[in-house]
């Protein structure tokens, strides 16, 4: 039977029938604001922002293992702000910042020299675990979209 077949007294006043459908809504309503502004949650050791560890070899005196924070900068590196600058130009959500040249990449057979390093830690929320080497160009180009990561502060020499 619909509601408008039912008798004058078995329905509901209007203003009840109002109040009753703002109650069905009211918990959609109140999770909507909330799902719109819930952010993950951090990773455990990142509340610092980001941290990366940077594990340099060959290198000449930067050889050693520095710390990199980001937001807020810092760490073992002089030019912290630099580096996080350009880590930061480089991220784009949906694409692994630190992935490795894929094994099937045509690379010019150029030694760009024996620097090695590995980086591991936290960037953007995600773990980073990736290794370097100028063994080739495509490496080469790598190794310096990050040269402010792995080669340390340039020398400020005044002439």
């Amino acid at each position: 039977m619909s509601v408008s077949r039912l008798p004058r007294h078995a329905r509901l006043p209007r203003p009840a029938r109002f109040a009753l459908a703002a109650l069905a809504l009211a918990p959609a309503l109140l999770a909507a604001p909330a799902a719109a502004s819930a952010l993950p949650l951090p990773l455990p050791g990142t509340e610092h922002g980001d941290h990366l560890v940077v594990t340099v070899t060959d290198s000449g005196s930067w050889s050693g293992t520095h710390h990199l924070y980001c937001h807020p900068d810092g760490g073992t590196y002089r030019n912290a702000k630099e580096a996080c600058a350009q880590l930061d130009r480089q991220t784009h959500w949906g694409r692994d910042l630190f992935a490795a040249v894929p094994k099937d990449s045509v690379c010019t057979m150029i030694y760009g020299g024996p620097q090695r390093a590995r980086v591991t830690g936290t960037w953007v929320g995600r773990r980073v675990n990736a290794e370097f080497n100028r063994k080739n160009g495509c490496e080469i180009e790598r190794w310096n979209r990050f040269s402010g990561l792995l080669e340390g502060p340039k020398s400020t020499t005044k002439s």
